[in-house]
């Protein structure tokens, strides 16, 4: 990877629906020269698909909480079962296993406290591999690249 290729993938990743010629207007290549490097960045993986970003609040999501989890057995199957819970909630937007003093970090968004407080209670306190849970209210974010 080259400097073009970085003034690409900064490109698309600030506008992923831009046109091939306006990419190519940005980073300074011929159209047929910058549809060829953006379809090997493809097919080498680095660009791994194209997403919508939404505007949470217009959906009613007003609550957004990282939280960590601490898990009360660290097997596999405890694990595991922790992850396919995590996957059928839908107010769980991301879920990362760690390292540290707890086994997960999630980002939880909800309509508003008491749509979190159901699933805190209802999701995470009747999961039985579950010993520990720190929420984390975002109050603001001043930054966030996340596409």
């Amino acid at each position: 990877m080259d400097d073009i290729d970085h003034r690409i993938l900064r490109a698309l990743s600030r506008d992923g629906r831009m046109s091939n010629l306006q990419l190519a207007e940005t980073v300074g290549l011929s159209p047929s020269a910058c549809l060829r490097r953006v379809a090997a960045l493809e097919r080498a993986g680095v660009i791994r698909g194209y997403r919508v970003v939404l505007d949470r609040g217009a959906l009613g999501v007003g609550f957004t909480a990282y939280v960590t989890v601490g898990l009360n057995s660290h097997t596999k199957a405890s694990q595991e079962a922790f992850e396919r819970a995590m996957d059928r909630a839908p107010e769980v937007v991301e879920c990362h296993n760690i390292t540290g003093a707890v086994e997960y970090l999630l980002r939880v968004e909800a309509a508003d406290l008491s749509a979190y407080k159901s699933f805190h209670t209802d999701v995470l306190g009747t999961l039985p591999q579950v010993n520990a849970i720190t929420s984390y209210v975002v109050m603001g974010s001043p930054k966030d690249d996340r596409a």
